[in-house]
């Protein structure tokens, strides 16, 4: 008759399991931080762009100028350029919730007319915000981050791009 075998792991085993898995997190810890800094750019990004077409969907909706107002930070402010009852100064804002202190925007003002379209813009000129991160440089300038850039037309289109990619790709700015 066989004598039943104990089951379970002997310390040795457990302590070999460890440090396996110690080394694993330690060697993965940097990609993770990386990630979750390109996360909080592009997550800056969208809310810009978010901000942008609210301030033109407001300006079409109440047929009048409406100014968006981005500070470094990301945070922006929506409202009318000129103010009344019906069209306040301040009609949405955002503070700048969905990066974290490390990411850091181009500052921008712009006013959509009634029309959608950037009244302030220079003629065929566009407006760029770049989203970047103050901790490390662009993938663009030799970094390790992925930096992105908001791209306003005079005709209103908001769009946001990669620009490190090549100038053949739709996403490349």
């Amino acid at each position: 008759m066989l004598k039943p075998s104990h089951a379970g792991f002997s310390l040795i085993e457990l302590m070999v399991g460890l440090a396996i898995l110690a080394m694993l997190m330690v060697a993965g810890v940097p990609s993770f931080s990386a990630f979750l800094q390109n996360r909080s750019i592009r997550n800056t990004a969208e809310e810009v762009v978010e901000g942008l077409n609210f301030a033109k969907a407001e300006a079409v909706r109440r047929n009048t100028s409406v100014n968006f107002a981005l500070d470094a930070l990301g945070a922006w402010t929506v409202g009318c350029a000129t103010a009344s009852a019906a069209c306040p100064a301040s009609i949405q804002v955002r503070a700048a919730t969905g990066g974290s202190s490390t990411v850091a925007t181009t500052a921008a003002n712009l006013t959509f007319n009634g029309y959608g379209r950037a009244t302030s813009l220079a003629a065929g000129a566009s407006a760029s915000i770049d989203v970047t991160n103050t901790r490390d440089t662009c993938e663009a300038a030799g970094g390790t981050m992925r930096c992105l850039r908001v791209i306003v037309t005079p005709g209103g289109q908001v769009r946001m791009c990669d620009p490190k990619l090549a100038s053949g790709n739709p996403r490349a700015c």
